[in-house]
């Protein structure tokens, strides 16, 4: 079925890729109840073979009640302050906005009771159905340890209009079916099924599944001709712009803190954390107190490593660990004054909007955004020189001796005394460089105009003791200069040492992350082949032991049965006739 996007749905805001991390979120805040992965993949509907988009995490699930909470608008369980999510309308405006109908799959243990719910939000379902309402069904099934089986919990009516809904509407037309996505579920988790999906105005579906089966990208949004190696190649291939139509990229800044038990799996490969801040170069740490709001945090903001090759700045802001505007433009792109300046802070002081794609316009984050731009302006007014721009700084008036004489640094960095007559002109100015240091003035006698062949050769004035020992402090501090240029040169190697070692053990750790999530899920699946496997046997011990017990009982009333009608004196009497006949 192709489904195009309704024109009239408020979710029609909320692009793709955010979407999908909205349903991802749920997922996270399961990491307190136990979950250790969540999947995002690739499915196919089994009614028509079209593509369908799923979501499974091993969490610690919902109960009936959880589940229609879930699914009905303006409800929200978390109260917790570290949750993402608070509104209780994300899951269902995210799930319409990526497809038409979305079925989910639940099971939970709650006080030592293991229930299991089905539920479908089908847009197809209530537009054919005429509904004036938003109609849900659901099932409810709460397993009986004794017997071994699933037991509804609603009444049987309510049972078969329910499934008579769900078998019609979702993927799945038979119960058998319907019910075999509970057990891949495993004992605990969720998987969420969302079909039907969206097609764009050219009739394409929005999410892309073929240009990388890896990823899950925007259809249209990544057509690069561009020659590989080519500085705008390197630039539209930078992360900031892969992010809004490789969802690969998305979820490897979504977050700014990933335990490292837990791991997110894309397509069947795990997605490799990044951190943004590492990026930078020449980073610097500021601390920002939010005027009437408690609590402060730390900035940080340097130069992409890239830079100035690409063209990227902005702030990469996270509300509660969860990325809400990323590469935010605090400056213009037309002002190179901030060019390839990038920031990371979390700021929970302010709060998202719904769609958790923006922040609410109040009066904190209006401060906030100014001093973001006075930080970007800052840091480029110091540091742009460090990666080949022009720096503009204020200069200071030169100082005049009474014989109009100033000092000037020479090509080869070392302070020498440039004579001028009083009618030579205006003063020259100089370089103002960093960490430089200027000798007091020395008094001459007997000035004489020179050229600009002259101030290059020794200058030739009165030496007298003062002089000497001027000279002498001049002469010191010139070779101390060499002193510290020497040991700053020993101590960039051993830094580039230092810097290649860190990064080779960050090359192993990350390898070891994978192996261990690799592992990770290998032992998850193999316990689930386990318990399936255990389940089986379970139930043909049970079908045994009930087809023996049943034998058994036939057997002892049929037993009982001889007894009660004297069937031992029929034998008698029987055998007496027969002696009787022979006779």
């Amino acid at each position: 079925m192709a489904a195009n996007t309704p024109t009239d749905s408020n979710c029609v805001s909320c692009p793709m890729l955010p979407a999908i991390a909205e349903l991802l979120d749920n997922a996270i805040d399961e990491i307190q109840n136990g979950a250790t992965f969540v999947i995002i993949d690739k499915a196919l509907n089994p009614r028509d073979g079209n593509p369908a988009l799923l979501i499974q995490d091993d969490g610690g699930g919902m109960d009936p009640e959880a589940m229609r909470r879930c699914l009905s608008f303006g409800f929200s369980d978390k109260n917790s302050k570290t949750a993402i999510g608070q509104y209780g309308n994300g899951f269902k405006t995210s799930s319409m906005r990526l497809g038409a109908d979305v079925v989910v799959f639940s099971r939970r243990t709650k006080n030592r009771k293991l229930t299991q719910s089905v539920g479908l939000l089908s847009y197809t379902f209530l537009m054919q159905a005429k509904y004036d309402r938003i109609v849900v069904p659901m099932v409810d099934y709460e397993f009986n340890t004794q017997t071994g089986t699933w037991n509804s919990l609603h009444s049987e009516q309510h049972l078969k209009n329910n499934l008579s809904i769900l078998l019609q509407w979702s993927p799945y037309s038979t119960v058998a079916e319907l019910l075999k996505q509970c057990d891949d579920v495993g004992h605990h988790g969720t998987k969420i099924l969302v079909y039907n999906l969206w097609h764009n105005d050219e009739g394409k579906m929005e999410l892309d599944f073929e240009s990388d089966h890896e990823d899950i990208r925007i259809s249209g949004k990544a057509n690069s001709t561009e020659k590989v190696g080519t500085r705008k190649a390197i630039n539209e291939q930078h992360l900031a712009n892969r992010l809004p139509y490789s969802l690969r990229a998305y979820l490897s800044v979504l977050y700014l803190r990933v335990p490292e038990n837990f791991c997110i799996l894309l397509r069947g490969q795990v997605v490799e954390y990044h951190n943004i801040a590492k990026d930078l170069k020449f980073p610097e740490f500021i601390l920002y107190k939010p005027q009437n709001v408690e609590g402060s945090v730390i900035t940080t903001v340097g130069f992409l490593k890239e830079a100035p090759h690409v063209n990227i700045h902005g702030f990469n802001v996270y509300h509660k660990n969860r990325l809400i505007l990323p590469f935010w433009h605090v400056v213009s792109y037309s002002d190179s004054r901030g060019k390839g300046v990038v920031g990371v802070l979390e700021a929970n002081f302010i709060e998202p909007t719904h769609s958790k794609q923006d922040f609410e316009k109040t009066p904190v984050f209006q401060k906030l955004e100014t001093r973001l731009k006075e930080m970007t302006q800052e840091y480029w007014d110091y540091h742009c020189g460090l990666i080949g721009y022009h720096q503009v700084r204020k200069k200071p008036p030169a100082t005049m001796t009474s014989h109009g004489s100033f000092y000037s640094r020479q090509d080869h960095g070392i302070f020498q005394p440039v004579l001028l007559s009083r009618d030579s002109g205006a003063p020259l100015k100089r370089k103002e460089r960093d960490h430089t240091v200027e000798p007091e003035r020395v008094k001459r006698k007997g000035v004489t105009r020179t050229t600009a062949t002259a101030h290059r050769q020794d200058v030739q004035h009165a030496v007298g003791p003062a002089n000497q020992m001027e000279d002498q402090e001049a002469a010191n501090i010139m070779q101390d200069n060499r002193t510290l240029r020497a040991r700053c040169q020993e101590y960039g190697k051993r830094e580039e040492e230092l810097n290649l070692k860190v990064n080779r053990l960050r090359t192993e750790i990350k390898e070891a992350q994978l192996e261990y999530a690799r592992l990770l899920l290998e032992s998850k699946l193999l316990e689930k082949v386990k318990r399936e496997n255990k389940a089986e046997k379970s139930m043909v011990f049970v079908l045994v032991e009930e087809r023996l017990t049943q034998k058994w009982r036939r057997r002892q009333k049929w037993m009982t049965c001889l007894i009660q009608n004297g069937v031992v004196l029929f034998f008698k009497k029987l055998v007496s006739l027969k002696v009787g006949f022979v006779e």
